[in-house]
């Protein structure tokens, strides 16, 4: 390893260089945009992370900046590995490094892009198999017009992740079909008001009807000096689906986003309802994992969480919205 280059473990002081690290590292290729800064910001606040994990995070730095980093998603087992491209050395020790302090007791695995394969030839040479498992980004132009209206008794509405946090996770718990006994919602869900640093709460957008309740939400990501949003996640709640109003509440979100200077958006997803509003696949990642001695697997240790489904720990879903 080069000399000049530094290892150390993450602490909270080094958030905004972790965030500009993966701004940097989707700047000229964005192939590794499924890992971008939007997406930790979603994860390092959300309930299923283990938060008591993480100063295991490993970073590598040059002169204060991060070129490197590995990063477990919500728990040991699985998560992301990246380096700038001027670093492309480096990639092999982020690995092996990952594989010795992410792992949990099965091995560690993550998700490459398929258009990567200088990292897919690493990832083998390191004794890592393909799974059973991918992931999808698809992406936006914001070129054209965003117009979709919402049906009639219905508004837009910004809902403020702390000030309305009840609401936000009750619409969550409906909208990804949990039912709607609010009896059991709150014997369940504990409300934690979850502040996320870059978070733009005016980029999200809900729907309400006419009693006030929010029945459809779509939240965006987007920072200054980017030129791309995110989208997660977006929920309608099982009444009022098929109606157009996911779509009224994704294009109205993507509009304000368009103004602040984003000229694609990008989600993790499959679903044909995005190719209906315009989005194409632009990535597919395959699931590679390295398992730790002797032990055998079928899938990853843990539970994936897509985070274009959940902000709050909810995973199911429908293919309507």
């Amino acid at each position: 390893m080069r000399t000049d280059i530094k290892f150390k473990n993450y602490t909270d002081d080094k958030y905004d260089a972790l965030c500009g690290f993966l701004i940097a590292l989707n700047e000229k290729d964005d192939s590794h945009i499924n890992w971008n800064w939007a997406r930790l910001e979603w994860m390092i606040e959300h309930p299923e992370f283990d938060k008591s994990l993480k100063n295991s995070i490993g970073l590598w730095i040059v002169d204060d900046k991060i070129v490197g980093a590995a990063i477990y998603d919500m728990y040991f087992g699985e998560g992301f590995c990246g380096v700038l491209p001027e670093y492309k050395d480096l990639y092999q020790a982020v690995l092996e490094y990952a594989c010795n302090e992410l792992k949990d007791d099965s091995g560690f695995g993550m998700a490459i892009c398929d258009e990567n394969p200088t990292e897919i030839e690493m990832v083998q040479e390191l004794g890592f198999k393909i799974a059973d498992q991918d992931e999808i980004i698809m992406e936006r132009n914001l070129d054209d017009a965003l117009e979709a209206k919402l049906p009639d008794g219905l508004k837009f509405f910004c809902p403020d992740p702390m000030e309305n946090a009840y609401e936000l996770q009750w619409l969550f718990w409906q909208g990804f079909d949990h039912g709607d006994d609010k009896v059991e919602f709150e014997r369940e869900e504990e409300i934690i008001p979850r502040i996320r640093k870059h978070f733009n709460k005016d980029l999200g957008v809900a729907a309400v009807n006419e009693k006030g309740e929010m029945v459809a939400c779509c939240l965006l990501w987007y920072m200054a000096g980017t030129d791309y949003v995110y989208v997660e996640p977006v929920c309608t709640i099982p009444p009022y689906r098929g109606k157009g109003v996911a779509k009224a509440v994704i294009f109205e979100a993507l509009g304000r986003a368009k103004k602040l200077g984003a000229k694609r958006a990008y989600v993790i997803s499959d679903m044909e309802f995005y190719e209906r509003l315009g989005f194409r696949k632009k990535y597919h990642y395959s699931f590679w994992f390295k398992k730790d001695g002797e032990k055998d697997y079928d899938k990853f240790s843990c539970i994936r969480i897509n985070p274009c489904e959940a902000m709050n720990g909810y995973t199911k879903r429908t293919g309507e919205l």
